[in-house]
This record gives structure tokens, sequence and C-alpha cells, in this order.
């Protein structure tokens, strides 16, 4: 099992909220929810959680291979609320949340799930590429965040717009015409995708945060195709480098308006072999 990662916080000494890692025949990434320093009513915080819950997932996927991907993750994310249920407020309306990608190949096929904004890429033996992306939360936002965008990015003016843009979407989480994201809740990984896919037909499998899709899915730069031939012929890293070259040449979010102009990136790229 071949496997490459990288993955950087947004900015330099802040806690990464992603989390990714890879066992035989599978592979896991979650990209956390929350915002620094604001109350979640988790004394962990969301880099614990993500990290937790990606930890507990893998090794549920992997000790229980016949067990849906779902599932497994709704056994997950039961064992992360048991760690925590007694000391930390759960019902608060900012507890931490995350996106999920799970794989895993056994007797001939690859199975997937993904749930929320994160990606899972697939490169076919004749190199092209195919995103499974949930798209819930992306329609869900695009009909809120207008304030937003029309704001500079870091500029007091559009902090508080950001935050009232949470505050509003968070009253769509985990409920029907919203999104759906692991938290506290198992029935979450009930609305997960999934899906199975013929190893034969594979020559990679990549797991994205959003934060390493952006040249793709917000600044629309490039494309999937040309995102997996820089994973190919250079790394995850150097797909990072990239994301984070265009970031800083539009700081303010004045070409690409996004509620932070710098974000937690995260690619795990897994070749299969010949």
């Amino acid at each position: 099992m071949r496997v490459t990662l990288a993955s950087q916080p947004a900015e330099p000494g802040r806690e990464n909220e992603d989390f990714a890692a890879a066992a035989p025949g599978a592979a896991v990434l979650l990209d956390g929810a929350g915002v620094a320093e604001a109350e979640t009513g988790c004394t962990h915080g969301v880099a614990w959680f993500s990290a937790t819950l990606g930890g507990l997932l893998l090794s549920t996927i992997t000790t229980h291979p016949a067990r849906p991907l779902a599932e497994c993750l709704a056994d997950a994310i039961n064992a992360v609320r048991t760690l925590h249920e007694d000391v930390c407020d759960l019902v608060h309306r900012a507890s931490p949340t995350s996106t999920v990608v799970a794989v895993r190949a056994g007797a001939g096929a690859l199975e997937y799930l993904v749930l929320g904004d994160s990606t899972l890429l697939l490169a076919d033996r004749d190199g092209k590429a195919t995103a499974i992306t949930d798209k819930r939360l992306d329609e869900v936002g695009r009909r809120l965040r207008g304030p937003v965008d029309e704001l500079p990015t870091g500029s007091p003016e559009h902090a508080a717009a950001l935050a009232e843009y949470r505050d509003t979407l968070a009253g769509h989480r985990n409920r029907s015409g919203g999104f759906w994201i692991a938290g506290p809740d198992a029935h979450a990984a009930e609305q997960a995708l999934t899906g199975v896919v013929p190893l034969e037909l594979l020559a990679s499998v990549t797991l994205l945060s959003d934060g390493a899709t952006r040249l793709v899915e917000r600044f629309e730069i490039t494309t999937w195709q040309e995102t997996l031939a820089v994973l190919s012929s250079s790394g995850p890293g150097e797909l990072i480098r990239r994301v984070r070259g265009a970031e800083a040449g539009d700081p303010e979010g004045r070409r690409w308006p996004r509620g932070k102009a710098c974000d937690d990136a995260t690619a795990l790229h897994w070749v299969l072999p010949l």
C-alpha cells in the first residue's frame, strides 16, 4: 500500500482541525468544523473531536471488514460521544462536528463513504478523474452567505457577517432540507453518500479536505484532472503549496470571496497496485 499524505494548518502555530490516516487497505480523512477561540461547549476542542473520531473510525473499519462503512461511522460517533458526554455540552449549538471521507478495499472492490464537503477523488486506469463530494452544505451555504461574500475577508465587518452566517447555518445542520455532518448524533451516518467501485478499474484514490480542493471548488482555476496530475507527479505537498500561493495572491477575498483567507488543507493520495 503506497500512500502519501500532507496536511497543513491554516496559519503557522494554529491547531490543525483536519485529520487523515491510513491502515492496510483503508484510509480516512476528517475536516473538523469550528471557529478558533469560539465557545463550543466541548472542553476538548474541534481538533480533538476530528482526530478521535477519525482514529476510532479507522480502527472500526479495519477490525470489522464486513460491517458497512455507514454503520462503522455510527459506531465511532457513539464511541466518541461516550468519551465526553459527561463533561461536555453536546447539545450546544456549536458542538464540534466534522466531515468524513472513508475508503476500504476488500474482495475486489473499494467501498467509500463521504459525509460533508470533503472530497473523494477516484482515478481510473485511463487517467480519468471522478470527484465524489457531498454538495448539500454548499447548496445551503450559497443561499445564506451573500452578505459575507460582499465584504473583505478579515475585516471586522466580514467577521461579524461570518459569525451571523455560521449561526444561521447551524440551524440547518443535520436536518432534512439542510446538510449532514458527523457530530454528537450517530443518525447523521445514515445520510452519508456511499458506494462501491471495482478495484480493477482504479489507479488511485485521493481524500481531500475542502482546504485542499480550493483550486477547483472555490477558485475554479484548475480541474480535477489537473489536480490528479499534480498529485501523481509531485504529491500532496505540492498541491497544498499551490493552494497557499493562490490564497496569498488574494488575501482579502476580492477575487475569491470566502470565509477564511486560508484554511486547513489535507490530502491523502493512495496509489493502487497495477
